[in-house]
């Protein structure tokens, strides 16, 4: 090797130093660029989303420690009496009893039935298999309260064509929304239809974790349907059943828009959930009592957060049940 090659090699070394070091100097400035017009694209959505969620929610529980109708200026400190009122109140007891029946009514049949359709569906021999998945999907993405407006046709008992159906067998009408044992049971029963493809969609992806192998080895070990379910399907699943019972539990609070299209909360406050109630207060009473709403509100909210803390539990819980079984 001559002299001329060694220093145009060691030439070449320090030209690619001195751009390896440039570009360094360079690339935290084109990052710099990057995250500007990151943050620049999400200003619209952090503005709208402060004014539209997060001010409500820090003004509501102002409004609960005053006493104001919403329209005139001023309002009077009241401090904890809009709570005393709220708790005093044994139509806000029945709201609340209504929610949680509602929710104890819903969540079972809408896990378990979710479950068993979601590993009919999960079979790969099954024809037209996405037809089938699609089809229970449809409700999910139709608005609820159209869907509300419309069930309430259907079942209403003077010209609805269900009740027809029943006159010509040559049974009695009858009232579904209006008869105060019913409505609260077929509100819940529309209300399983319309989410029922959430569930069942947490249910496929859920089962897609399970080996398809594993079943048809244990099919050839001479297992049947039922031992499968007990001892692989099962057990396999209890991680995700904890998280999508509890996302069940969080979904079937905030119904508002298919009961108030279906029933506005009767008859005689047999479906008034607690977001009818707040609702009520707040907008539909002769005189409004905003005050009186935020402090239920606030109520509710804190009944929310407790299920909120509940789901983390179980997120943690599934995923420490899901290493062990690694």
């Amino acid at each position: 090797m001559t002299i001329r090659s060694v220093d145009v090699s060691s030439r070449q070394g320090r030209l690619r130093s001195a751009a390896s070091r440039a570009e360094d100097r360079g690339r935290p400035r084109r990052n710099w660029k990057r995250t500007t017009w990151i943050w620049i694209f999400l200003v619209p959505t952090v503005v709208l989303y402060g004014l539209y969620t997060i001010y409500p929610i820090i003004a509501s529980y102002w409004y609960s420690l005053v006493d104001w109708n919403g329209f005139d200026q001023n309002q009077s400190f009241v401090g904890l009496g809009n709570y005393r009122a709220v708790f005093s109140d044994p139509l806000f007891w029945n709201s609340f009893k209504i929610t949680l029946l509602f929710m104890l009514l819903v969540v079972p049949a809408r896990v378990l039935l979710s479950l068993l359709l979601a590993m009919l569906l999960n079979s790969p021999k099954l024809p037209l298999i996405g037809v089938l998945r699609s089809a229970f999907f449809i409700p999910v993405v139709t608005t609820t309260a159209i869907i509300g407006v419309v069930m309430r046709l259907i079942l209403d008992p003077a010209s609805g064509p269900i009740n027809s159906v029943l006159l010509k067998l040559g049974g009695g009408g009858v009232d579904f929304l209006g008869d105060q044992h019913l409505a609260l049971p077929t509100a819940a029963v529309l209300y399983i239809w319309k989410f029922f493809g959430v569930t069942m969609i947490y249910w496929l992806a859920a089962l897609q974790t399970i080996s398809y192998e594993l079943i048809e080895a244990s099919k050839i070990d001479g297992a049947g349907t039922w031992q499968i379910f007990r001892h692989i399907t099962l057990p396999m699943l209890k991680p995700f059943l904890i998280i999508i019972t509890v996302l069940t539990v969080e979904e079937t609070f905030h119904n508002f828009d298919l009961m108030y299209t279906l029933t506005g909360g009767g008859p005689y406050f047999h479906t008034e959930i607690i977001e009818i109630y707040i609702y009520r207060w707040a907008f539909a009473a002769s005189i409004p009592q905003l005050g009186h709403a935020s402090a239920a509100a606030v109520i509710f909210g804190l009944l929310v957060a407790v299920v909120g803390a509940i789901q983390l539990w179980a997120v943690y819980t599934s995923r420490r049940m899901r290493g062990a079984d690694r």
